[in-house]
């Protein structure tokens, strides 16, 4: 049987992770194992951003959908309440952008909720 060697292969590898390291400060771009530490920790917190990416910008939605709702005399949970019974599905991000560039309608969305919670 002939002895394989694993240079070619730990030779990619190496270089996949450096790659991944690029812009790192120094240590953590020029040499394998902090880099492989390193980028390993960075995969871990793009994934967890991820997530949280989602949470915050629902987040960013309730408050400007609250906000408009102030305005308008209701709260937010009585105006997505009254939206429910009304059989209106807007998603919340429709909604604050409706309370940004629309006004006007989004007063209109609030009449209803408050009609039908009357």
């Amino acid at each position: 049987m002939a002895r394989v060697k694993k240079g070619m292969n730990a030779h990619k590898r190496h270089k996949k992770i450096l790659k991944l390291a690029k812009g790192f400060r120094g240590s953590r771009s020029k040499l394998f194992k902090t880099s492989n530490q390193f980028v390993m920790k960075s995969l871990k917190n793009a994934y967890v951003g991820r997530k949280q990416k989602k949470r915050d910008f629902r987040k960013l939605w309730i408050q400007r959908i609250n906000a408009a709702c102030r305005m308008n005399d209701i709260s937010y949970s009585k105006f997505m309440h009254g939206l429910k019974k009304a059989d209106i599905e807007v998603n919340r991000k429709m909604l604050s952008e409706m309370a940004i560039a629309d006004p006007q309608g989004f007063a209109q969305l609030v009449e209803v909720a408050k009609s039908k919670l009357a």
